[in-house]
């Protein structure tokens, strides 16, 4: 046993998404030898990754296939970045969070997915870029620090579940109204990426209004998105309009990395059966379309609304739910999806509009 028969071996393990075997992402940063017991330390490319645990038993079974008694594989994570120097540069990526129309959970969906990446163990910030309709800050509740102005003049964001969030919402009484023409909402954009203290942060979630308006254009102009994430109901018209949206993205070079379907169906809690109110299949159908993987279905349910409302979201309010566990999964997708943009082909994205 030596460490160039362990890489040697190692050199055969692949990261199933990425489809590239260890040594050569640079995955393997150490190896400790003691007798015929091995230590490797596998640096994964995201803390969300989705098959890890198919990393380490491959790992293990590929050590042992070369004499080794005992495998330690311990696991350590960073997320690469494709980012080129910009407005944001500690930011590594950028996940637009999107939807053809209005009334379908996009903000939601954004939240959650916020909070679940968080909780998987990466560094997180939210920006709320619905400016006609900013309802992130009613649903994350009271900070755990307010917004405020740093000693350089630049904008501090505020803290909500240790994830750093920015609003229009944080600026705009409830009852008021953001009445701006498209310059207006450009430079208010500006402000919010260029004046705001984000820091160093793995994902910006940033939570978009529906439909392919100002907001949409100016954000791909301003910074290089690495992703969308497309949220639709299951019933045609919305299909329909995201379609619409995904070519938007396409036509400004911004790649589809899933699409989630919420309100996909209701479960009565006093016999299980599952309705499909909505109609059925809608985003499946979607997905196989437009060529992206459908990455998520959430159900109908009260505990989900009411979470929000509470201002305490169903990921860190009830983190063993079964709802709470669908936003872990669709994070673990999109985590796996950005790594393999950056590490690996981007599939192309063919969009019939």
């Amino acid at each position: 046993m030596t460490e160039d028969a362990v890489r040697a071996a190692l050199s055969h393990v692949n990261d199933p998404e990425l489809n590239r075997d260890l040594v050569s992402l640079g995955m393997v940063k150490a190896i400790t030898l003691e007798g015929d017991a091995v230590t490797v330390t596998i640096e994964l490319t995201t803390p969300a990754c989705p098959l890890k645990s198919v990393i380490g038993r491959e790992v293990e079974a590929a050590l042992r296939a070369i004499g080794a008694a005992k495998v330690t594989v311990e696991f350590g994570a960073k997320v690469p970045s494709r980012r080129k120097e910009d407005r944001l540069p500690e930011v590594k990526h950028l996940v637009a969070v999107a939807s053809g129309k209005g009334g379908v959970g996009k903000s939601t969906i954004a939240v959650n997915l916020a909070l679940a990446l968080k909780r998987h163990g990466s560094t997180v910030g939210l920006l709320d870029a619905d400016v006609y309709g900013p309802s992130i800050p009613h649903m994350l509740g009271r900070p755990e620090v307010p917004t405020r102005t740093t000693s350089g003049d630049r904008i501090a964001p505020a803290i909500y579940f240790g994830i750093k969030v920015m609003s229009v919402g944080f600026f705009v009484e409830r009852a008021g109204a953001v009445v701006w023409r498209g310059p207006m909402v450009h430079k208010l954009l500006t402000q919010f990426i260029e004046d705001v203290d984000w820091g160093e942060l793995d994902y910006l979630v940033v939570d978009l209004p529906p439909g392919t308006g100002d907001v949409q254009i100016s954000l791909s102009q301003l910074v290089p998105l690495t992703g969308a994430v497309m949220v639709t109901t299951p019933q045609e018209v919305a299909v329909s309009d995201v379609v619409r949206g995904c070519a938007m993205f396409e036509k400004v070079d911004v790649p589809i990395l899933g699409i989630v379907e919420n309100m996909s169906f209701y479960v009565c809690p006093e016999c299980g059966h599952r309705d499909h109110i909505f109609s059925r299949g809608g985003g499946r159908r979607l997905a196989e379309e437009i060529g992206v993987p459908l990455i998520g279905e959430v159900p109908i349910t009260a505990r989900i609304a009411e979470s929000g409302d509470e201002g305490v979201p169903i990921v860190v309010g009830a983190p063993d739910s079964e709802q709470a566990q669908i936003f872990m999964t669709i994070a673990r997708a999109i985590a796996g999806k950005i790594s393999q943009a950056v590490l690996g082909q981007r599939p192309p994205l063919h969009v019939v509009a």
